[in-house]
């Protein structure tokens, strides 16, 4: 979806409103719209020059054994609740939102040539609630919006799409105590459908997230909801078998 670079106060829902227009595939009822974190990040005014960042002590301290500026440190330890691990020049945190991930998800990557960080948006889940109503009342069509992060895996290599942010559409995809083939009741299979969902539309997206900050999917029937948000997904500590 080609959409301008997108500047602080942009109305994003009119922007990808226009460009859906523009290139011949206005939007319609049921599509589902991935946002890229970074956009929506300047258009609320998440992004800050280094320069102006006043390091504290302990980020000092943290930059010696990273690699890392203070100035990006400090924004790192701003935006964390918690530090996860730090190894190898790595700093893994549980963000104000409850994700887990590398570097309190700022990130200096297609901002402004490495001048500057874009912070998570501080409520990714209203930023996609405010797309989608402004998107119908400016198209009078029913959407689901999606906005979309990459992240690393504890695990695996290789990084992913993951959604941080969601409306009008469920997170989770619950087939607990439906049968498989075979008759035997399914008991933990949960789906995270808008992790997939921006999982795929990153193959369109790539890296080039200025050029293509946005996708739309069409023609996935999924669960529609207006309340539940993507943070659904965060796992709870006393569930969790790493913390």
């Amino acid at each position: 979806m080609g959409i301008p670079l997108v500047k602080k106060g942009d109305d994003l829902g009119k922007t990808i409103s226009d460009a859906a227009h523009k290139q011949g595939t206005p939007i319609q009822d049921g599509d589902i719209i991935v946002v890229t974190q970074k956009i929506v990040s300047k258009a609320e005014n998440r992004v800050y020059k280094l320069e102006n960042v006043k390091p504290s002590p302990i980020a000092k301290r943290i930059a010696k054994n990273t690699h890392k500026s203070s100035q990006l440190i400090e924004l790192i330890l701003q935006e964390a609740k918690s530090i996860v691990r730090m190894r190898g020049g790595h700093i893994i945190t549980e963000t104000r939102h409850g994700w887990v991930c590398a570097n309190s998800g700022v990130d200096v990557s297609n901002v402004s040539g490495g001048d500057a960080a874009a912070l998570l948006p501080i409520d990714p889940d209203k930023s996609a609630d405010n797309m989608r109503k402004r998107i119908k009342e400016l198209t009078g069509k029913k959407v689901a919006i999606i906005i979309s992060d990459t992240f690393g895996r504890p695990f695996r290599i290789g990084n992913t799409d993951l959604a941080i942010g969601s409306s009008g559409i469920n997170p989770i995809l619950d087939a607990r105590g439906t049968k498989d083939l075979f008759g035997y009741t399914l008991r933990v299979k949960q789906t995270a459908i808008i992790d997939e969902l921006a999982s795929a539309a990153e193959l369109v997206i790539g890296n080039a997230v200025e050029k293509i900050p946005a996708a739309i999917i069409r023609g996935y029937k999924y669960p529609a909801s207006e309340t539940l948000p993507a943070t659904l997904l965060v796992m709870p500590k006393e569930r969790s078998l790493f913390h």
